[in-house]
């Protein structure tokens, strides 16, 4: 189990994929769109149901079963794997937020989430006539673009959604094990056998 740890919410270092204010199509860096494709493509032939069975060990707390699989290829569309290092999935990015939404005190944070993965699907069934788990790997993609249009000032119920999807995609794996320590490259405090600085009292 991929640990998410507090200490370091929101550490946002040159290699952090989504920056604040940053369009999702706009500046994606080695998350561009035609990686976002290539990733959807990997998911959909690996089969989303497996990746799901193997992130997830016991029912979800808050997510039906149908909702947490949404959640997991968003996330990792939003965040996928690449040579330097996992995606949100492996990064278990759905679980963490399953277990947020779970704890959520307020009823209508719980009600918005579910809204807004049935706005996903509503999108999904109005430009392909499918799901958005049964779209293909360019019409999913086609369906976060239209999400992401007004990303810096978000009007539309679904562009809220991305807004919020995202931001809380990021902190979730950017507290996690994986994103810490494989995306970010932190090694933690180093022992330093002598001081390295400019000296300021010579």
């Amino acid at each position: 189990m991929d640990d998410h740890g507090a200490g370091l919410a929101l550490v946002r270092l040159p290699g952090l994929r989504v920056p604040e204010g940053k369009p999702l199509m706009d500046d994606l860096t080695r998350r561009d769109v035609i990686k976002l494709g290539a990733a959807a493509t990997v998911a959909a032939s690996l089969g989303v149901g497996e990746r799901v069975a193997a992130q997830a060990v016991a029912s979800p707390a808050f997510f039906t079963p149908e909702e947490f699989a949404l959640v997991d290829e968003l996330s990792e569309m939003i965040i996928p794997a690449d040579e330097h290092s996992p995606g949100a999935c492996a990064a278990k990015v759905a679980a963490y937020m399953d277990g947020r939404r779970a704890e959520a005190l307020e009823e209508k944070d719980r009600t918005k989430w579910r809204d807004g993965l049935k706005f996903v699907e509503q999108l999904s069934r109005e430009s392909g006539g499918k799901s958005f788990l049964q779209s293909s790997p360019d019409e999913r993609v086609a369906v976060l673009t239209r999400m992401a249009e007004n990303e810096r000032t978000p009007n539309k119920p679904e562009e809220l959604f991305f807004a919020e999807l995202k931001s809380r995609v990021a902190h979730a794996y950017y507290t996690s094990e994986i994103g810490i320590q494989k995306d970010m490259e932190y090694k933690g405090n180093s022992y330093l056998a002598e001081f390295v600085g400019f000296d300021v009292s010579s």
